[in-house]
């Protein structure tokens, strides 16, 4: 009969390991962050979704995506409002996060409400989550303010040498303000104003301006919602870069050296660059230091 018993015990906590080890790995990501994540037919798809992938095959758990939709409200940020999904247990990580130190770490309120997501209870019902300490992975890809044209004569183009473009600038904007200030003040007679609710690719597309500097993020979302575009890469690339990657609370460590582990091994045998041209993404190699600090105007006028 003891024999028996020990023998039940074994299977049911054997069948208890199976389905632990069988717990999917739920990972956050934004619905509309085209290229790193975004929505096609209720489908996630991008290069967060490959990087999320091997993170969960790395722990040897299936992968499960969570898109949500931020809505920069005054009353949250980004930042408390993924904190919420993680401190809630909606997911583990939180994939495409800028990597600045003002939003890393302990949080600056006590607690939020989770941003609109699959199953989430309507605005008014969702209860306010006491936050935790977000820590991030390492970085996997970057964000850079590349300058675009429209005639492949001007492909060679750099800020310093426009020729004779109209180069097209939103106010209040980094990349506005990188080229009105670039050389103080050089490219004011070719900058055409462009206001805040003008899409800036819109107006090059169309020929109103010739140039305009654009996060490659932005124009590799662009290329994707119109195929046929004659938009195009000139030569420069503004030397600011912040990095992306993934985080998680301070008390999930084995998820996190796991992200930590898959990044490395992917940055080293070559996989993140053939991920992100899969997925339609001019990849940015993510710089030192892997956590950047507020941006300011001495970084928007570096050269």
């Amino acid at each position: 009969m003891t024999r028996l018993r020990l023998a039940w015990t074994a299977a049911l906590l054997g069948a208890a390991g199976v389905a632990q080890a069988a717990e999917p790995l739920a990972v956050c990501m934004a619905e509309n962050n085209p290229p790193l994540s975004y929505t096609v037919s209720s489908e996630l798809r991008g290069l967060d979704v490959r990087v999320a992938q091997a993170i969960a095959d790395e722990l040897g758990r299936p992968l499960k995506l969570v898109p949500f939709e931020s809505k920069y409200e005054a009353e949250s940020t980004l930042s408390h409002e993924v904190n919420a999904l993680l401190s809630s247990g909606v997911c583990a990580l939180a994939s495409g996060f800028p990597l600045l130190a003002g939003d890393l770490g302990a949080p600056s309120r006590p607690t939020a409400r989770v941003p609109d997501y699959p199953g989430a209870k309507r605005p008014p019902l969702r209860p306010w989550v006491p936050l935790g300490t977000l820590v991030p992975s390492r970085a996997y890809h970057a964000v850079a303010l590349g300058l675009l044209v429209r005639e492949a004569a001007r492909e060679s183009a750099t800020l310093a040498q426009p020729g004779d473009a109209r180069i097209g600038v939103v106010a209040g904007t980094m990349a506005g303000t990188a080229v009105t200030l670039f050389r103080n003040g050089k490219l004011r007679p070719q900058i055409v104003g462009l206001s805040r609710n003008e899409d800036a690719l819109e107006a090059l597309e169309s020929g109103r301006i010739d140039a305009t500097l654009a996060a490659l993020d932005r124009y590799d979302a662009w290329r994707l919602a119109h195929p046929a575009s004659t938009l195009r890469r000139a030569a420069y690339v503004h030397p600011l870069r912040i990095n992306i990657g993934l985080v998680a609370r301070e008390d999930a460590p084995d998820v996190r050296a796991a992200a930590d582990r898959v990044i490395e091994r992917a940055l080293a045998n070559g996989d993140l660059q053939r991920w992100s041209t899969a997925a339609g993404t001019t990849w940015v190699v993510p710089g030192d230091p892997q956590v950047g600090r507020a941006i300011g105007l001495p970084d928007l006028m570096a050269e």
